[in-house]
């Protein structure tokens, strides 16, 4: 089986549809994927209809991808999908079950004294990005566990009073954005763990993948928070608890899915549980033709294709 996450970044505008499906479809065929977590996934509306994921599902068309169970992220409101950053996944196995996870599992309200605000002093730590939790059951009847994340990005948060457009009016209020970006994205963090350990409560011995894009590195705290590591914990009862990363058997060479001025980044992260450790076979990462993002006129219309590289897991399920 292969598993793969890919930050595809499907807009509209320019470039076309037909000039985006022209890069990615061939892409898609060569990852030859069973199950493909997607972030980053525009919604469409039609008229009278809720809105979904209508460009997606016509550039999987014709594909080998055509057929597959496909579920996506909703909103609480309208329970559709939501106008950008859906999370979507796709599978050659049945999805059993899907859930969009905000902020259900973290009760407890986050506060955080401002210190730059001009207006609002106490502001509400809140992400808007979900988990997206999906059960998919395979071949042999098994249930494997897929979480599909897009965390908070490295850009800081607004704040009232201290950003006019794209500047910031101090070093100060630019750092406390940061700082609350990093709130964010730690939280969400946070959450996800929660739920791998309801999981673990219910099935000591899961079948468990998480992956997605982090915006964070190997090292940092969303990433160990994840992981749960006895060097963290200290405690070797929890040992069976642990989510291990499929990068490290990926060349160090190879190892990045973004490019930032020149710097190869590895922001997007496939964590296994110890069950999918044991039919784990290897990775890739398809960064053959990445651009740098960061260049001056780096627009989509003369990169169409996505700026981040497809993460893929291979695994034995036989």
């Amino acid at each position: 089986m292969q598993l793969l996450t890919w930050k595809t970044l499907m807009r509209g505008g320019n470039p076309s549809f037909e000039v985006r499906a022209a890069v990615l479809r061939p892409q898609l065929e060569r990852l030859r994927a069973d199950i493909i977590c997607f972030q980053e996934v525009h919604g469409q509306e039609r008229p009278n209809m809720p809105r979904d994921v209508l460009t997606l599902k016509e550039l999987l068309a014709g594909t080998r991808y055509e057929g597959f169970h496909l579920a996506y992220t909703r909103t609480r409101s309208k329970n559709e999908a939501y106008n950008e950053r859906n999370l979507v996944t796709i599978s050659r196995y049945p999805i059993v079950k899907s859930q969009s996870i905000l902020r259900d599992l973290l009760t407890n309200k986050i506060q955080y004294n401002l210190l730059t605000d001009a207006e609002d002093k106490v502001k509400d730590i809140r992400w808007e990005r979900p988990i997206f939790y999906t059960q998919i059951e395979l071949a042999s009847g098994d249930i494997l566990h897929v979480m599909n994340v897009h965390l908070k990005s490295r850009n800081p948060t607004s704040i009232t009073g201290q950003r006019e457009g794209y500047s910031w009016k101090s070093v100060t209020g630019w750092t406390e954005g940061y700082f609350l970006s990093a709130l964010k994205r730690i939280g969400q963090a946070f959450e996800a763990r929660v739920l791998i350990d309801q999981i673990f409560d219910a099935d000591p011995e899961a079948k468990i993948v998480i992956c997605g894009d982090f915006n964070a590195h190997a090292g940092e705290v969303p990433i160990d928070a994840i992981m749960g590591k006895v060097e963290n914990t200290g405690n070797p009862d929890l040992l069976f608890r642990v989510m291990f990363p499929c990068e490290d058997t990926v060349p160090e060479s190879r190892r990045y899915t973004h490019i930032h001025h020149g710097q190869g980044n590895l922001l997007d992260h496939m964590l296994i549980s110890r069950r999918m450790l044991e039919v784990y076979r290897g990775a890739e990462i398809h960064n053959e033709a990445l651009h740098d993002e960061s260049v001056s006129f780096a627009f989509d219309s003369k990169f169409p294709e996505s700026d981040h590289a497809p993460f893929i897991g291979k695994f034995d399920l036989t």
